[in-house]
C-alpha cells in the first residue's frame, strides 16, 4: 500500500475510533504513530521523531496562552463577574418583552470577553440566568435555547482558546485573529437578541417582563461591572497597544481576575486549589489532543495527503465559493457529532492548505484570518446543533424540568440566525477584516 493511500485511510480510521468512544487525542496519536511506522518501515525513526515532536509541540510559546485563559475564566467565575454582568443587563433590558433572555445574551457576550471557552460560558451563565428566566415566566424552550446560544459567544468574542489553537496550526497572528473575530461576535449577539424579540411576539406566553427599574438603580448595577471592563481593556487593549504579547496579556488577565475574586472575598485555599486543578485538567485534555493532532499531522505530511489535495484542487479550476460552501457544510455536519476543538485539530491541517490555493481575492494573511473566523463560526453553530450540541446538553442538565426536545426546538431560531450571519460574512469578507485593516 502506498503512503498516499495510507494517508487517505488515516482520517476515516480516526473517525471510526472516535465513534467507538476512543478519546480523540489517543485516536489521533495512535493512528499518527502507527501510520508513520507503516510508511517508514521501522519504529526507530518514529520513536525518535515522536520524542522531538513532543518537545517541539509543547515548547510552543503560543500554547502557553491556553492555561492562562482557562485560569482567567475560573477566577472570573469565582469572582461573581457573571452575576454582575447579568444583573446589569437585566436592569436595563428586563422590563422589555423578552428582556431577561436578552440580558442573558448580553451577559454571555461580556463574560465571553474574559473567559474564552464556550462550555464554561454556557455553564456559568446557566447558573445565573436560568433561575431568573424561570422566575419571570419564560418557557423552558426559550430559556434553555437562549442560554445555550449565548454560550457560543465564549469562543467567538476574543480572547478565544479555539482561535489560539487555529493560529498555532496555521501560523497566523493571534492578535489579528482576535481582532477579526470581534465584529462577527458582536453581530452574533445582536442576531440572538433580534431572534428573542421575534420569538416572544410569535409565541405568546413564552416570555415575561420584569418591573421597570429607576435609572439610578440601573447605573448602580452598571457600575458594578467595572472589573469586567478593566480586565477586557487590560487584555485586549494591551495587545493592540503593543504593551503585551497575547501570552503576557493572558497572564495579566489571570492575575487581574484573581485579584478581583480575592477582593470579592470569594476565594479561599480550597477554591483556589479547585480552580488550579480544573485549569490543569482542562489544559491536559487540550494538550493531549494537540499532541495527537501533531502526530497525525506528521503522518499526513509523510503520506503527502495535504500537498496532493492542495495541488489537485488548484489544478481542477473549481469555483472557490462552491468549494467554500461545501467545506462549511462539512464542518456543520461534523459539528453535530464532534466537539469544536477536536474538529479544528483534526481537519484544519488538511483543509487549510487545500483552501489556501484558491483565489478569493485576498492576500494569504487576509485569507487566513477570514477563513479562521468563518470556520470558528460554523464550529460554534455545531455546539448548539442537535443531536449532539454540547451546549444543549449542559444547559438542559441545569433545567431538569425542560425536556431535551423543547431545548432543541428553542435553539433552532438561534441556529437560523447563525446561518444568516455566516452567509453574510462569507459573501462580504471586509466585514470580518475591516478592523484588522484599520489597525494593521
Amino acid at each position: 500500500m502506498t503512503p498516499l493511500m495510507l494517508g487517505f485511510l488515516g482520517l476515516p480510521l480516526v473517525l471510526v475510533l472516535i465513534f467507538l468512544r476512543v478519546p480523540i487525542g489517543l485516536a489521533m496519536l495512535g493512528v499518527g504513530v502507527f501510520g508513520s511506522w507503516l510508511i517508514t518501515g521501522s519504529f526507530n525513526p518514529v520513536s525518535a521523531q515522536f520524542k522531538n515532536l513532543t518537545y517541539s509541540t509543547f515548547a510552543s510559546y503560543s500554547l502557553s496562552v491556553v492555561p492562562l485563559f482557562l485560569l482567567m475564566g475560573q477566577f472570573a467565575t469565582l469572582g461573581g463577574l457573571s452575576s454582575g454582568l447579568f444583573n446589569a443587563a437585566a436592569a436595563w433590558l428586563g422590563h422589555r418583552k423578552g428582556g431577561v433572555a436578552m440580558a442573558a445574551i448580553g451577559a454571555s457576550a461580556g463574560f465571553g470577553a474574559i473567559c474564552g471557552s464556550s462550555l464554561a460560558t454556557a455553564a456559568t451563565m446557566g447558573q445565573v440566568a436560568l433561575p431568573e428566566l424561570k422566575k419571570y415566566g419564560y418557557s423552558g424552550a426559550l430559556s434553555t435555547g437562549a442560554v445555550a446560544a449565548g454560550g457560543t459567544l465564549g469562543i467567538l468574542i476574543p480572547p478565544s482558546i479555539i482561535l489560539v489553537i487555529f493560529a498555532v496550526l496555521t501560523e497566523q497572528n493571534i492578535a489579528k485573529l482576535f481582532m477579526g473575530a470581534f465584529v462577527p461576535g458582536i453581530l452574533a449577539a445582536i442576531g440572538y437578541i433580534v431572534v428573542i424579540m421575534i420569538y416572544v411576539r410569535m409565541v405568546p406566553g413564552s416570555g415575561g417582563v420584569r418591573e421597570r427599574l429607576p435609572y439610578g438603580h440601573r447605573f448602580r448595577e452598571l457600575a458594578k461591572t467595572w472589573p469586567v471592563l478593566v480586565v477586557f481593556v487590560a487584555v485586549i487593549g494591551g495587545i493592540y497597544a503593543g504593551i503585551f504579547t497575547p501570552t503576557e496579556a493572558a497572564a495579566v488577565g489571570a492575575a487581574g481576575t484573581f485579584l478581583i475574586a480575592l477582593a470579592a472575598r470569594s476565594l479561599d485555599r480550597k477554591s483556589i486549589m479547585q480552580a488550579c486543578l480544573a485549569t490543569a485538567s482542562a489544559t491536559a485534555m487540550i494538550f493531549l489532543i494537540v499532541l495527537g493532532a501533531a502526530a497525525l499531522n506528521s503522518f499526513l505530511a509523510l503520506s503527502q495527503v495535504p500537498q496532493v489535495l492542495a495541488t489537485w484542487v488548484g489544478e481542477q479550476g473549481f469555483n472557490p465559493w462552491i468549494v467554500m460552501i461545501l467545506v462549511l457544510i462539512f464542518y456543520l455536519v461534523m459539528g453535530c457529532v464532534m466537539d469544536s476543538l477536536s474538529m479544528i485539530l483534526l481537519t484544519v491541517p488538511i483543509i487549510f492548505p487545500m483552501m489556501s490555493v484558491l483565489d478569493f481575492g485576498l492576500t494569504p494573511d487576509e485569507f487566513g484570518i477570514w477563513f479562521g473566523i468563518i470556520v470558528l463560526i460554523v464550529v460554534e453553530v455545531g455546539l448548539i446543533t442537535p443531536p449532539v450540541g454540547m451546549n444543549l446538553f449542559i444547559i438542559n442538565s441545569m433545567a431538569p424540568e425542560t425536556r431535551l426536545s423543547d431545548t432543541y426546538r428553542g435553539v433552532l431560531p438561534f441556529v437560523a440566525s447563525d446561518m444568516v450571519r455566516t452567509a453574510i460574512l462569507v459573501a462580504f469578507p471586509p466585514i470580518t477584516l475591516w478592523l484588522v485593516w484599520m489597525l494593521y
